[in-house]
């Protein structure tokens, strides 16, 4: 139960602006065994998607702090996110996965006012096939090391 709150936590803290790699607990949890992938894939990416969505309830209000020093996310940042946003639309939110220019991302997504109806499904697939792809690629990397019969 406490390995599910910690994937839980390091993917939502992973999806915030707060530097950290779920990847690397879903990918040990995998390796341990004894959990259901599926579960870890729908803990992980449930915990990745809630993140996204306290960046998109920020963005709705980061006009007021744009600018000041002590505010995490940098004028040029926001810009670049911005200028993703506005080439290519609502489907950059799959690509909110992706390290520095995700977070960023689901926050523009907010600023822009993004309804939650397009954020979500747009988000929660790209982070999810994320996950898939680091938990089927450990169980072929166990299955390469171990052999069929080793899981």
């Amino acid at each position: 139960m406490w390995a599910m709150w910690g994937l839980f936590v390091s993917a939502f803290l992973s999806a915030t602006l707060i530097p950290m790699a779920s990847e690397g607990v879903l990918a040990g949890l995998v390796a341990v065994g004894g959990w259901d992938p599926w579960l870890l894939w729908g803990v992980a990416t449930a915990g990745n998607v809630v993140g996204a969505v306290v960046n998109w309830g920020l963005g709705l209000g980061i006009g007021r702090f744009q600018g000041r020093r002590w505010f995490p996310v940098t004028e040029s940042a926001m810009a670049r996110a911005r200028g993703w946003f506005q080439r290519w639309g609502v489907w950059t939110l799959l690509f909110s996965w992706v390290p520095m220019i995700g977070d960023p991302l689901t926050i523009v997504a907010g600023a822009m006012g993004v309804r939650m109806r397009v954020f979500l499904p747009l988000v929660a697939l790209g982070k999810g096939a994320r996950y898939a792809v680091v938990i089927l690629a450990m169980l072929g990397l166990l299955e390469g090391v171990l052999g069929p019969q080793g899981l």
